[in-house]
Formats: structure tokens, sequence, C-alpha cells
């Protein structure tokens, strides 16, 4: 069989094909391949923005709504996937992720950081809606906590490895941002490439619906989605800016940080998928989002009592750990929708999820000006919203039964 294959595979057909040309190795593949542009990107990003930028935190917050909005826009992929099949549209938007990151130190203006910073944005978002769609559509149900989990670890654990090259050359080798930069997007760029030509076309079980997908019995689903969006966007804007702005983390200092958060990741992820599976979907997010709760309760107080940079550290690594039950949302979708709209549903939620976050960062980095605690209460507060739209999950969601007060056939509305 050639390396291009000439027609598209059923996924039953490519269960004869090598397990390293297999979909979902594909699956595994990208999984390892978006971190190693976008982790390292973001792990250097406070610190260039700050040292090179010169940013302050009103910068940072429009920044990261420049970095949102084509995550808003993500409902444009439904047009394009008239016209692309996802599994192509995925590997180039890796490539569009890895370039940009790759180019980043060339443009150290504000304008130019905010220009590669949305390109690099485009190829993120887009690419991540059509990754989680592929997900939903070639991993059975019974086994996708697992998998997800699975594939949750094996990310963790290629931004370990270039975290881990970080913290050990950044300064014995006196690495610039700009090879860091160069060396990650074209690596992730590459590794895209190669499996344009490595994989051959599969096609998931049902054909997916062209058209945009807005039903009513998924409205539990668009809620968890919007709050976790914008509760999201707190911790990710703020909370490494944090590190360094308040505590003066350096770059080996933060990335030392992300390291032991993703070890914690990476050795997490599977074990959390297993209770994903053992536990249900209602269980699991309502434990994260008390979690998250007290955690960004504990945020704010470092600012009201003066703890020290060790409480920030072990609660940074906290919250990524409840983060990773998030796959509990993916698999609830998953149960409760008519398969063709997976990949539609997957765009609109998509944009859903980032309604929040276009204007949150910037409208809070004024916030931060005044009170850096007013931040993370209010993320406090939207994540105990969270937990109580999370208690209308049922324990065996399923089409009719999308939430406790709904039992019914399962109708398209």
């Amino acid at each position: 069989m050639s390396l291009i294959d000439p027609r598209p595979m059923t996924l039953a057909e490519a269960q004869g094909l090598p397990l390293w040309r297999r979909p979902e190795t594909l699956l595994y593949v990208m999984a390892a391949a978006m971190p190693i542009a976008f982790s390292t990107w973001f792990a250097l990003l406070n610190n260039f923005i700050i040292e090179v930028g010169h940013f302050d935190g009103s910068d940072n917050g429009w920044l990261h709504t420049v970095r949102e909005i084509p995550g808003f826009l993500a409902i444009g992929v439904i047009a394009i996937l008239v016209f692309v099949r996802e599994q192509k549209m995925a590997l180039v938007m890796l490539v569009l992720l890895g370039f940009a990151t790759a180019v980043t130190a060339h443009f150290p203006t504000l304008g130019g950081i905010l220009m590669v910073t949305f390109l690099s944005s485009v190829g993120f978002h887009f690419f991540e809606t059509v990754f989680q769609s592929l997900q939903l559509q070639w991993i059975e149900k019974a086994r996708a906590p697992r998998v997800l989990g699975q594939m949750m670890a094996v990310g963790s654990a290629s931004t370990f490895v270039a975290y881990g090259l970080l913290v050990l050359l950044w300064e014995p080798l006196n690495l610039t941002y700009n090879l860091v930069f160069w060396i990650s997007g074209m690596t992730t760029a590459a590794i895209a490439v190669l499996c344009w030509f490595a994989y051959p076309q599969f096609d998931g079980p049902v054909v997916q619906r062209r058209g945009m997908v807005l039903r009513r019995r998924y409205w539990l689903y668009y809620a968890l989605q919007f709050m976790a969006g914008a509760r999201r966007q707190i911790f990710v804007v703020f909370a490494g800016f944090m590190m360094v702005e308040r505590f003066g983390y350096e770059v080996h200092e933060i990335t030392s940080l992300f390291l032991i958060t993703l070890l914690v990741n990476t050795l997490s992820a599977p074990v959390m998928g297993v209770a994903v599976s053992r536990f249900g979907e209602r269980k699991a997010l309502c434990f994260e989002y008390i979690g998250l709760v007290g955690v960004f309760a504990a945020y704010g107080g470092l600012y009201f009592f003066g703890w020290g940079v060790a409480v920030a550290a072990a609660l940074y690594v906290i919250d990524h750990l409840f983060f990773a039950l998030a796959m509990a949302l993916k698999t609830y979708f998953q149960k409760i929708a008519d398969p063709a709209d997976i990949a539609p549903t997957a765009a609109v939620a998509f944009t859903i999820n980032h309604i929040a976050a276009v204007f949150l960062p910037a409208g809070l980095g004024y916030l931060w000006l005044v009170s850096p605690a007013a931040v993370f209460v209010m993320a406090a507060f939207m994540a105990a919203g969270s937990f109580c739209l999370a208690l209308l999950i049922p324990r065996h969601p399923a089409p009719g039964h999308e939430t406790v007060m709904r039992r019914l056939p399962a109708v398209a509305e």
C-alpha cells in the first residue's frame, strides 16, 4: 500500500493497516505535535511580552482578547468543511500554528505581537475544533473517557519534553526567544506535513452535517461551554502573568513550574479518564468545579493575606489537575449527540466557549490594574455557577435524556 492512498478508508478498513498508520494513532500524533509549538510559545509568552514587548496588565489583556477572537470565529469552520475534509484541515491548521509560532520573535512590538498571535491562534483554535470532532467520531463511546485521558497524557508528555529542554538549556546555552520559537514552531509544522503524506484519508462512521446545528436539547452543553470559556480565560491570562509580575519568575523558573504541572498531568490524566468512565460525567464535573472554587478563592487570598510564592505555585499545579477533568464535558456531549451533529456542534461549541473570552481579558486587564484579587474572586463565582449547571447532568446521559429534567424520546430540536 502506498503512503498516499487513492481513496478514503473507513474506520473498519483502517484496522487492517499497521498500527502506526491507524486513525487512533494519528490522533495521538496530532495530540503530541500541537503542544510543541503552542506550549513552548505559552511558556515564553509572559517573559517575552514583559521583557521584550514591555507590556503592562492592560496590554496583556488586549493580547489575549486578540488571541481569542479566532476561537469566537470557530463557527466559520463549518463553512470551510464544505470544501475541505476535517483531517486535512487539522493538519493545515497545525502548519499555520507552527509557522506563526516560529516567526513570533521577529515582531517584538505591540502591533507585531498581536498580528502573529492572531495567526497562531487561528491555527490553534481551528485545529482544536476539528481535532475534538475527530476524537468523538473515531473513538467508541465506551472507550472515549479512557482514550481521551491517554491523549491528554501524551500531550502533557510532549510539552514536558519541550519544557524540560528549556529548563536545562535556556541558561547554559544562552538561548534566545527567536531560536526557541523557530525550533518549536517548525517542529510542529514538519510533523503535520509528514502526517499529510504518511496517513490515508479516513472516513468516520457517520457523514457529518455541513450546516450550522443549534438544538434546544443541547442547551446544557452550550451553557457549560460558555462558563468554561469565561472561567478558563481568567486562569490562562492572569495566573502565569501573576507569577512573573508579582513574584518575578524568570523563563527557566516559570518553565520549571510548568514542568511540575505537566508531570502531574501526565500521570493523572489517564486516571482521570478512568474516573470519568466509572463515576460519570456529572460527578466528575461537580468535583472539578468545587475544586476550582477553592483554587480561585485561594488565588485571591494571595493578595489579601500575603501568601508567598510556594502557595501560588502549588495552586497553579492543583488548578491544572482539576482542569484535566474537563474531558467529561466532551464525553457528555458524545453521549447525548446525534452522531451526524458532532462536527458542526464542535464548531458552534468552540464559538460559544469563546464568547466571553473575546471581551473578558481586555476588560479584566483594567480591573487587574486596580485589584488583581477581584479578578480571581470573579473566577471563583463562575466556577460556582458551573457547579450548579453540572448538577443538571443525568447519571446516564443519552439522546432524549440530556438533563435530569428531560426523559423524552430523542428528537431533533
